[in-house]
């Protein structure tokens, strides 16, 4: 039987850097980078939820983008989340695995279900915290 692992998924934000790079080193906010240094803690491996490119490994390149999943429809919104579901499914997460989601209502809401069904275990630890008590909570675990 193989071995469940960890998988966190960090939201993208608004804040990037003026030329392409790494994803890890695109985005520039403190929020941003305390996630993805938590999350490079806690899991097995950890993707980033961009709202142009979908799931990113954290060391392709992209270039920096304006989009973002809060200005579109829910069709667009229900699209985005299941080719994110899919290239979950191809590169990191299967039954069993636990997947700790580090990003917004607006970037999770439609992947929650498929992941359950799949029988993931979900995490969203900082739920319902207001933008200064996630940046706490984050702190206090690094």
């Amino acid at each position: 039987m193989a071995v469940s692992r960890t998988i966190a998924l960090v939201a993208c934000v608004k804040t990037k850097a003026t030329t392409a790079r790494q994803a890890r080193d695109l985005y520039m906010s403190d929020l941003f980078v305390k996630a993805s240094t938590y999350a490079e803690k806690a899991a097995d491996a950890w993707y980033i939820l961009s709202a142009k490119y979908g799931l990113v490994d954290p060391s392709t390149v992209i270039a920096p983008y304006e989009k973002t999943l809060k200005r579109m429809r829910v069709a667009e919104r229900k699209a985005w989340a299941a080719q994110v579901f899919r290239d979950l499914r191809t590169v990191a997460v299967k039954a069993g695995d636990t997947v700790i989601i580090l990003a917004g209502k607006e970037y999770r809401e439609y992947l929650l279900d498929p992941l359950k069904a799949l029988g993931c275990r979900v995490e969203i630890p900082m739920e319902g915290l207001s933008f200064g008590n996630q940046l706490s909570w984050l702190k206090e675990r690094l």
